[in-house]
């Protein structure tokens, strides 16, 4: 079901071709050029985020014919504190995508914030114009607010911090917008459960941004099913990953709130703490109540296509976790410091998953801030180490070894890949990338590859890890009744404490 919005434009338009087709017919393109959309037919969205990635990701929609964005929402109003790969990054892609090489030439750092989106959109829309200018574009620092007044928005984009995604996607499933989100789907098992049945149920279109076509899982597929390693037993996959600077504590100063800043709409439905900039813009990932680590960051992009096209569709049933350990001097003394508040700088994850349809039970090994497998006699006899960055299939007979994303595999080692009869390649039609994923489902009016419905066991798996993490030990995870079964105490890490006025009851 399409949006009310969307839909009732689309019976419009629909009503007056009929009308008009009595009369006489002028093809569309006559009236506005070739490739022509008129903007009754354009998918309006609201850009809720514009930090680092949401002004990333901003020229994709703006050079989109079929997509008009209409209204951008962010806490920040402006400022130029972000952190980001690189100093002009943005910048440098901004100017390019508005074709003016000196815009923010007057900025000192990288620039982000509401006022800097709804500058984008504007001036960007604004070329194309006779005037030169355009003022469609509205801007809101709460998207509550947003929601409430933008009724003509078919779908919104969250670009937001992690604790915001399910919240916030629920409200718009809710007022019937599609959804477009950046991963995760939520931080905490309870809220992606809730946000994966509401999409269910409200039939609105969905679209995790971490899908993508990756047909190299096919060819691994493949491979296995030829018996090429023998029965899978293990999936390892290893991040380099995490980026940000990574604080084992909370700070303890308590730094004066920037102007234009609103750090009660950042925090939303956390309970209140002190603002720090340690939580906030580009590092939040690295925080148990804000981010899902790089699990999260980096998981989503490998495992949710590998998930799908292989076929995992019950989550995993246990967890154990390794994270890095601290201690800090007191006096004479070193002490150990108790970490229950962020991700660990690196950790090992192992997921045991049980049979599935077309897979036997096997375990899924995650490894993170350069931890990775050791090497396997494999690659020891093509005397090679092991990736920055990868993915490794283990059977009872032998291993295939690909990138993070299962960018070129191959059979190790490099004899057994030379002795396969069967398919080694895929032809480069098959390795491209299909773009425009969502607004083609919510146009067509059909599920996206990408959609909440299918995200179930991925959201769970990384989810399950952040609980083992916390946990210390071993967590056995029944999914059915979304609970903790060996450890009460870790079923408090599956929820989260409300903010008033931001439980999730309330939407």
């Amino acid at each position: 079901m399409e949006s009310k919005n969307f839909m009732n434009r689309r019976k419009f338009i629909g009503s007056a071709a009929a009308t008009a087709a009595t009369i006489t017919v002028v093809p569309r393109h006559v009236l506005g050029g070739k490739g022509y959309i008129p903007p009754s037919d354009k998918i309006t969205i609201a850009n809720i985020g514009c930090g680092t990635q949401g002004l990333r990701e901003m020229p994709d929609m703006l050079q989109n014919p079929g997509v008009q964005v209409v209204s951008v929402c962010d806490v920040n109003k402006f400022t130029t504190n972000y952190l980001d790969w690189s100093p002009e990054g943005i910048r440098n892609q901004i100017r390019e995508t508005l074709g003016d090489p000196a815009w923010g030439s007057g900025y000192q750092g990288i620039p982000g914030g509401r006022d800097i989106g709804k500058e984008f959109v504007e001036k960007y829309y604004g070329k194309n114009k006779p005037s030169g200018e355009y003022k469609g574009c509205s801007s809101y620092e709460d998207y509550r607010e947003l929601l409430e007044k933008e009724r003509d928005v078919d779908a919104v984009k969250i670009m937001t911090p992690d604790h915001h995604h399910a919240y916030l996607a629920s409200a718009a499933m809710r007022k019937g917008k599609h959804v477009i989100t950046h991963k995760p789907i939520a931080n905490r098992m309870s809220e992606g459960r809730l946000a994966i049945e509401t999409a269910k149920k409200s039939k609105v279109k969905t679209h995790l941004l971490a899908w993508s076509e990756r047909p190299e899982y096919g060819l691994i597929l493949q491979w296995i099913n030829d018996g090429v390693i023998g029965q899978l037993k293990e999936i390892h996959n290893w991040s380099y990953r995490p980026v940000w600077e990574q604080w084992p504590a909370r700070p303890k100063d308590t730094p004066p709130i920037p102007g234009g800043f609103n750090w009660e709409l950042w925090l939303g439905p956390v309970p209140d703490m002190s603002y720090h900039p340690h939580y906030t813009h580009n590092v939040f990932r690295g925080w148990y109540d804000f981010g899902g680590g790089s699990i999260a960051d980096m998981g989503h992009y490998s495992l949710f296509p590998l998930f799908r096209t292989f076929g995992i569709e019950t989550p995993p049933v246990s967890a154990k976790a390794y994270g890095t350990t601290h201690r800090y001097v007191d006096g004479n003394t070193y002490k150990w410091l108790e970490n229950d508040v962020s991700f660990p700088q690196s950790c090992l994850v192992q997921l045991k998953f049980p049979q599935q349809k077309n897979l036997p039970a096997f375990d899924l090994f995650w490894y993170d801030g350069g931890m990775k497998p050791f090497i396997p006699d494999e690659l020891e006899e093509d005397k090679r180490d092991m990736p920055e960055e990868g993915m490794m299939f283990v059977g009872d007979k032998g291993k295939i070894l690909a990138g993070f994303r299962g960018e070129k595999p191959e059979i190790i080692p490099s004899r057994l890949m030379k002795a396969y009869q069967g398919k080694k390649e895929l032809p480069e039609r098959e390795r491209e990338r299909r773009s425009d994923t969502w607004a083609e489902a919510i146009r067509e009016d059909k599920e996206s590859p990408g959609s909440f419905i299918y995200a179930g066991p991925v959201t769970e798996a990384i989810n399950l890890a952040a609980v083992a993490l916390r946990a210390g030990k071993k967590v056995e995870y029944d999914s059915k009744s979304m609970k903790i079964t060996n450890d009460e105490a870790a079923n408090k890490h599956l929820t989260r404490e409300y903010r008033k006025g931001w439980d999730f009851n309330m939407i």
